[in-house]
């Protein structure tokens, strides 16, 4: 019973916790209309708890009434008539009741549904606020899952409690006052036995029964983040023949499911009986109670049907309360996850005081920048040099070298532990994020884009463009002419993250968006290092095109695209191994010339090995003529 009255404690201060979280949105201080609906919905509440409670006496006065007994109100009217207008008044009672509920919940829906669409949003506001190293720890198909289980918590903690759990207490405390008024403190404590032995059996079965849904919502979780990851990998599963070991990860997740969910359904079933049993043993005892007072001529056949219809309409909210406590519980647990979304701290916040960036040149400077994602491994050891404004400078470099990691502290997706970035002079963390990151233009490695039109992927770059500087953009960019080809044109939608599209078509769709926002400065952050040879040469012409006056830093792991940069930095190790221009770093013969000759070497064999195939082909082809042809 300790355990009980404990767990009741300790799930009540969170349901008022959360309930607390919850009331600016089911309050709104902008929304004066929502605010008269909850004012609205509470009286109609009241109103037809009051109303229910009349409902037993109008059948308790026909009771009587039929019985020939008469009292004031048989004492008013005829006998038939009487009868009549006491059926007629029960039935009323029983509609205008239900009206009032319906209305209360129709006044009530829209703030709900209000407080649920605000939380949700935050969540996913806050969401793009956390950091990129967040993202990369947590699974999305997971986060996806939190969020729509929190927001169905969100709707049962606001409709359970808010429009159930008040009228029940209500109802509870207008029941106790009859019963202890009419029938004496005899009645009043058998229905409190009752109401308490119900509720402790209600606890302990739900809070068996909370962590079986747990287990459940893990594996669910995990098969829906497998599921997710499975179909966005759709190629590469298909590469490896792999369809049967995915099928086979997803099924011993939702074979766990499936046990969760069958002892789900199992223990519900336990609860409901174990709930009957207890109701159905308080209620047989009051009505032997009123038997006996009927007859030692206390009480009427009234009495003892206004006893047994009272106790029946405190069964559906006694039912509700178990019902709600196991629904707010896994409410709670739902939302918990949301709210812990809600108050994982951004890693990367603005200043107090920052300010927005002002980007007259563009300017770039390193200044003895340290950063290391994991303490124990330095990435970054002390890093400095300068891209001055309307410059190219390339970053080259073994891979682990730290090339990709300079792009990221760059737009702050982390920040440095030692030293300092600065634009224009300008330390970026000193500056408002959204002022840094519309600074500055990214064509990456691995171009991603979302699952609509090619024109909404380009305009994405600046939403407010117009139709013909989009369409402008796309021509610098070298893909009007591919997008006009397509049936479709610029309605032409490209896929899960662009799978429709080529690899070179999807650069250059990068390059028109980045193009569309015309940042001062551009991150080339190795575009065409996925790209085939002459892809690369198409791509190149349109980088150098977007790139002509504008401060830009290349991270290149084909060095034949920087050759015309300004200044190439060497990194190896986190340090800088060397820099200068081309020619300066081939005639060193380092690390540059060492990469370049590799390279070199590479791309010969290649370009070789097609000639042979090539000359093969065209023998093949001769070969098949008639002869004399």
């Amino acid at each position: 019973m300790a355990a009980a009255k404990k767990t009741v404690s300790v799930e009540s201060g969170r349901i008022v916790q959360t309930i607390r979280n919850l009331w600016p949105y089911m309050w709104p201080s902008d929304r004066p209309d929502l605010k008269m609906r909850v004012a609205l919905a509470t009286f109609f509440l009241v109103l037809s708890k009051i109303v229910l409670l009349t409902v037993p006496y109008f059948f308790k006065w026909s009771t009587d009434a039929l019985s020939g007994k008469t009292d004031a109100v048989g004492n008013m009217m005829s006998l038939g008539l009487g009868v009549l207008a006491l059926v007629a008044a029960y039935n009323l009672a029983r509609v205008i009741q239900a009206g009032f509920n319906q209305l209360r919940d129709t006044l009530f829906a829209s703030v709900g549904q209000y407080a649920v669409r605000q939380l949700s949003l935050k969540t996913f506001l806050h969401l793009h606020q956390l950091s990129l190293r967040f993202h990369l720890e947590r699974r999305t198909g997971g986060l996806s899952r939190a969020i729509e289980r929190g927001t169905k918590g969100i709707e049962i903690i606001v409709r359970f409690v808010i429009l159930n759990t008040i009228p029940t207490i209500l109802e509870f405390a207008m029941t106790a006052a009859i019963l202890g008024w009419t029938y004496g403190l005899s009645y009043l404590a058998a229905a409190a036995l009752m109401v308490a032995c119900y509720i402790w059996f209600t606890i302990r079965a739900s809070d068996w029964r909370i962590d079986i849904r747990r287990g459940m919502n893990a594996s669910d979780a995990e098969a829906n983040s497998k599921a997710i990851d499975s179909l966005l990998n759709f190629e590469t599963v298909k590469y490896f023949g792999n369809e049967q070991m995915e099928a086979k990860r997803f099924d011993q997740s939702m074979e766990a499911y499936e046990k969760a969910a069958t002892k789900v359904w199992t223990s519900q079933g336990l609860l409901n009986f174990g709930q009957i049993v207890i109701f159905s043993a308080g209620m047989m005892a009051m009505m032997t109670m009123s038997a006996l007072a009927i007859r030692a001529g206390t009480q009427t056949i009234g009495d003892f049907v206004f006893i047994n219809v009272l106790l029946m309409q405190l069964a559906l909210p006694l039912g509700v309360i178990g019902f709600i406590y196991s629904e707010v519980r896994q409410g709670l647990a739902n939302i918990e996850q949301m709210f812990d979304l809600l108050d994982t701290d951004a890693e990367i916040e603005d200043a107090p005081d920052a300010r927005p960036l002002v980007a007259t040149a563009g300017a770039l400077a390193f200044r003895d920048v340290h950063f290391a994602y994991d303490p124990a491994r330095p990435i970054l050891k002390g890093i400095s040099f300068d891209v001055p404004a309307g410059h190219t400078v390339a970053v080259v470099g073994p891979s682990g070298a730290g090339k990709s990691t300079i792009s990221r502290l760059l737009y702050r997706f982390y920040d440095v532990q030692q030293g300092a970035i600065t634009i224009d002079g300008q330390d970026v963390r000193e500056v408002t994020q959204t002022s840094l990151r519309a600074a500055i233009g990214m064509v990456p490695q691995d171009t991603v884009l979302f699952n609509d039109t090619i024109g909404y992927n380009i305009r994405y770059g600046r939403p407010s463009a117009s139709q013909a500087e989009v369409e402008r953009a796309a021509e610098v960019a070298q893909v009007d002419h591919f997008i006009k080809s397509l049936p479709d044109g610029y309605e032409s939608t490209v896929g899960e993250r662009g799978l429709k599209l080529s690899g070179g078509e999807k650069q250059r769709v990068a390059i028109a968006r980045t193009i569309l926002k015309s940042p001062p400065i551009l991150i080339l952050d190795e575009a065409t290092s996925a790209l085939d040879t002459r892809t690369e040469q198409e791509i190149q012409t349109a980088l150098d095109e977007v790139s002509r006056n504008r401060t830009t830093l290349v991270i290149a792991h084909r060095l034949s695209t920087v050759v015309n940069a300004d200044e190439i930095i060497v990194l190896k190790d986190g340090l800088i191994a060397e820099r200068g221009k081309h020619g300066e770093l081939l005639a060193e013969g380092g690390l540059y010339a060492s990469m370049w000759s590799r390279q070199r070497e590479a791309t010969e064999a290649e370009e070789n090995l097609k000639r042979v195939r090539e000359t093969d082909e065209l023998g093949v082809v001769l070969r098949g003529r008639p002869a004399g042809s």
